[in-house]
């Protein structure tokens, strides 16, 4: 439809809420545009998300950033997304600024509007930057672009489309029930400026024939002025990486007979949960996220993910009788695994000398690992290629951890590029290790699955191919269901 040479237009999605779909629209737009010979690239100014993703420089991004990049067949950088927001807690979260943590603030002092207009030079400086190397830009909003109270201090939605020209596209989620009232009430709520802004609409997650809403369709036309260009279905059998912790309450949360029962223990702070989507959808395999002691009973394995705050989280496994079944489990000759914060846990101790996650001092892990970690205000944000065990096979994973593991017994679990030892390795069914991304690897996943009761390769899928055939697959339905030409059009 273009070539490579084209400059168009930056295009912007944006929402009447949360988790009306932007993440997953932004990801299909960057796909297409790909796809038709164009050199696309994402973008979100301000993202606030405990799942992120190392860039190749050792900077620090919100995953759904990475994830797009991927779709659009570059490699992710920090100007992708410039502003990226680690809750620590409802109060609190720890910030990251071009890829490197600048510190922890309370929402209160974040949101207070000291220091936004620097923020929003630094936030367009990225943007700017990306724009000298690709085209289109493909901008992801945050949240609704109506919330009257944070509008003055604004850096990531109506601000972004009005500095950048962007064409921009309201999402809004039918699924949810209020369509009309949401769309309506959204644009009424923008400035006029901002209300030109708006160059289309589109409906996501509609079920059923979209023929069946076209006089809805005209409706929302009459009542915005604003053209409807899309009617995207519901889908659930397309696969792309979520950030959102949204999309844990849709996860399976017990056992099931005749499968490897793998259950991951559902942390209060758990970070980049996208490590267990492959086993989702490895066959034999049953994934769900365990909340309650008894949850466990059934499990084959259980993975202790990544936390953003480990010894908070140790507490809690502690205070609701989780560590206890654990520890049964593991007495029991068990799978038991630990990724990042959940390798920590495994170990004898956890120190916070520097009160990076507070003042609580020293506690004691679950004493399964001969592992002690010290946080330390330092954070190691890599991508890595090593082997696993004795595997000769090279693998890829990320490291995203603010702390130190020492071993005193036990052998490396990993050898990252030959050079440094990763983990700790006890027997096949116990061991811990920094990098996320591991089980993305066949030689890994093969390999728990043949000492956990699968003992051949079948329903393992080659990851990467699949990732790919997804994102394929996503830009095939949003196309078949938007006016491509209109959208196009807004865009020269």
């Amino acid at each position: 439809m273009s070539n490579n040479k084209t400059i168009l237009r930056s295009i912007m999605f944006v929402g009447t809420g949360s988790d009306t779909g932007k993440s997953i629209v932004n990801t299909a737009f960057c796909r297409i545009f790909h796809q038709d010979g164009l050199q696309p690239a994402p973008f979100k100014a301000q993202n606030m998300s405990l799942n992120s993703y190392a860039t190749p420089e050792g900077l620090e991004i919100g995953r759904a950033q990475a994830t797009q990049a991927e779709a659009c067949s570059i490699e992710c950088s920090s100007d992708m997304n410039p502003v990226l927001l680690k809750p620590n807690n409802y109060m609190e979260a720890q910030v990251v600024l071009n890829g490197k943590v600048t510190g922890n603030q309370s929402a209160q002092k974040y949101f207070s509007g000291e220091g936004r207009q620097w923020l929003f030079e630094q936030v367009m400086e990225a943007y700017n930057r990306l724009a000298k190397k690709y085209s289109p830009i493909v901008i992801e909003g945050a949240g609704s672009i109506s919330e009257l109270n944070l509008r003055d201090r604004d850096i990531t939605n109506m601000r972004v489309a009005m500095e950048t020209g962007a064409a921009t596209y309201l999402v809004a989620d039918i699924d949810r029930g209020g369509v009309f009232g949401s769309i309506y009430g959204t644009i009424e709520l923008l400035k006029p400026g901002e209300r030109k802004q708006i160059k289309g609409i589109i409906i996501n997650k509609f079920r059923g024939d979209p023929a069946l809403f076209e006089e809805g369709k005209k409706m929302i036309e009459e009542l915005t002025g604003i053209p409807v260009v899309s009617i995207l279905p519901y889908f659930n059998d397309i696969h792309i990486d979520n950030e959102d912790s949204v999309a844990l309450d849709n996860k399976e949360r017990s056992a099931k007979n005749d499968k490897v029962n793998i259950a991951v223990v559902l942390l209060r702070h758990m970070s980049n949960f996208t490590d267990f989507d492959v086993l989702e959808r490895t066959g034999n395999v049953h994934l769900y996220y365990a909340a309650r002691p008894e949850d466990l009973d059934n499990a084959d394995i259980i993975i202790i993910p990544g936390s953003k705050n480990v010894m908070s989280d140790m507490i809690y496994l502690r205070n609701k009788d989780l560590a206890k079944k654990i520890l049964q489990h593991h007495d029991a000759g068990k799978a038991v695994y630990g990724i990042c914060g959940g390798y920590q846990m495994m170990g004898k101790t956890i120190s916070d000398p520097n009160t990076v996650e507070g003042d609580t001092g020293s506690i004691p892990g679950l004493g399964i690992l001969p592992v002690t970690t010290v946080l330390k205000p330092d954070k190691v944000t890599e991508q890595c290629t090593f082997t696993f065990l004795d595997h000769k096979d090279d693998c890829k994973g990320y490291e995203i951890h603010m702390g130190e593991t020492a071993r005193d017994g036990g052998k490396p679990l990993c050898s990252i590029e030959g050079k440094n030892e990763d983990g700790c390795f006890i027997n096949p069914k116990t061991w811990g290790t920094y990098i996320h991304g591991i089980f993305d690897n066949t030689p890994v996943l093969s390999y728990i699955l043949k000492n956990n009761g699968n003992i051949n390769d079948s329903g393992i899928v080659d990851h990467k191919a699949f990732k790919q055939e997804q994102y394929d697959k996503l830009a095939d339905l949003v196309r078949k269901h938007t006016d491509m030409d209109y959208i196009y059009g807004s865009l020269t």
